[in-house]
């Protein structure tokens, strides 16, 4: 795992091409382990290093992760192409979470840089 500070704005960029994020308890350990090495509460991720189980919603896996998340006040932003989900519900999921202020999902890493910069 690759982690990148993003100096002055509490944001870490994860990267590294491995999945991290595998289930729940992988996600809280990635999560606090960036929290503890740089202080970071708010991460970016290559959508890569999000287990693919996350993006079936059936799994209930994307629940039990934000939830987590919310719980440790970490917020989140999921940068690649989402193009190839024709899921409704997923879709649906990606927008109302946007609207949000704790977990995005944008095309590139630039955009989920500055969607945590906004967030409060």
């Amino acid at each position: 795992m690759k982690i990148e500070v993003i100096k002055g704005t509490g944001i870490a960029v994860i990267s590294g091409g491995e999945v991290l994020v595998k289930d729940a308890q992988s996600a809280l350990e990635m999560a606090i382990t960036v929290k503890y090495k740089t202080g970071a509460t708010k991460i970016v991720l290559a959508k890569e290093t999000v287990s693919e189980h996350f993006f079936i919603l059936s799994t209930g896996l994307a629940g039990e992760i934000l939830q987590k998340f919310t719980n440790y006040q970490i917020k989140a932003a999921v940068y690649g192409d989402y193009s190839r989900y024709t899921s409704k519900p997923l879709r649906d999921f990606i927008f109302e979470s946007n609207r949000g202020g704790q977990f995005f999902f944008v095309a590139t890493r630039e955009e989920a840089i500055q969607k945590l910069r906004a967030a409060s």
